[in-house]
């Protein structure tokens, strides 16, 4: 089923944040929301979210109106990983488990452990099980919270700069676990992301914000020296590395 936005609005207040967000996303996509500080890429995934409640607009899954479902109902369909991840004195098996919640009725069942397990073998983590949250590093952290959106058994993911503090290594083993998990339950992730590159390498569409709208909703090939320059105000040059487009900035700057 079809992630659609259909002319989100949003205000902090009196202030315009998101003006006629629209958009679809498909099942086995990964979509990258970028653009600089400040320009409304977190609020428009808690938009999806409705962790905040858009003034406007309607976010579809399939048929359903994702804004008029209760707060269960939302979580069984959304998973969502923010920037900051809460840690305390839990194993990261019960830190996951905790994302069985719009699934549990009276008690945990066998169903509920099988699939966290199955979500620790998949993200090759049950040397974790038994570890403190509070004691991880940031990548460790990051896939235990990755692992608990996905117990949720969501259609969509929805993840806030997923690499934003972790070393290369961990960049990349983070992106490539999102990878996988599209390619293996054809769900869509839509994550907001601050590197060009690495989301040129991992994404297959690109929401570009400027000025509380999409400036730019594209696959690769429509993302040009021009289009980065206008979003970002900084000129660049697209070259291609190892098959890979890699966006240099040019020095000096212009306007």
């Amino acid at each position: 089923m079809n992630l659609s936005v259909e002319e989100l609005r949003f205000m902090y207040r009196n202030q315009e944040v998101l003006q006629d967000i629209s958009c679809t996303v498909e099942p086995g996509e990964v979509v990258a929301v970028l653009g600089p500080n400040g320009v409304g890429k977190t609020t428009l995934l808690k938009c999806l979210n409705r962790i905040l409640r858009p003034k406007s607009g309607a976010v579809y899954l399939g048929d359903e109106n994702l804004l008029g479902l209760d707060t269960l109902e939302l979580a069984r369909r959304i998973g969502y990983v923010p920037q900051r991840v809460e840690t305390g004195r839990l194993t990261a098996f019960d830190a996951v488990l905790i994302g069985r919640r719009p699934h549990i009725g009276w008690d945990i069942t066998e169903r509920d452990l099988k699939v966290v397990d199955a979500v620790f073998r998949r993200l090759s983590m049950n040397h974790l099980r038994l570890s403190y949250i509070d004691e991880m590093s940031g990548g460790e952290l990051q896939k235990v919270a990755i692992a608990r959106a996905l117990v949720q058994e969501p259609r969509i993911l929805l993840l806030d700069e997923p690499t934003s503090n972790l070393d290369l290594k961990n960049q990349v083993d983070i992106l490539e676990i999102i990878a996988h998990i599209v390619r293996e339950h054809g769900i869509a992730v839509v994550m907001t992301m601050h590197d060009l590159n690495q989301a040129l390498r991992f994404g297959n569409r690109f929401i570009f914000l400027k000025d509380r709208r999409i400036f730019l909703y594209g696959r690769g090939d429509e993302i040009t020296p021009g289009v980065i320059q206008s979003v970002y105000g900084i000129p660049v040059i697209i070259d291609t590395i190892g098959g890979q487009p890699v966006v240099v900035p040019v020095r000096g700057r212009t306007g």
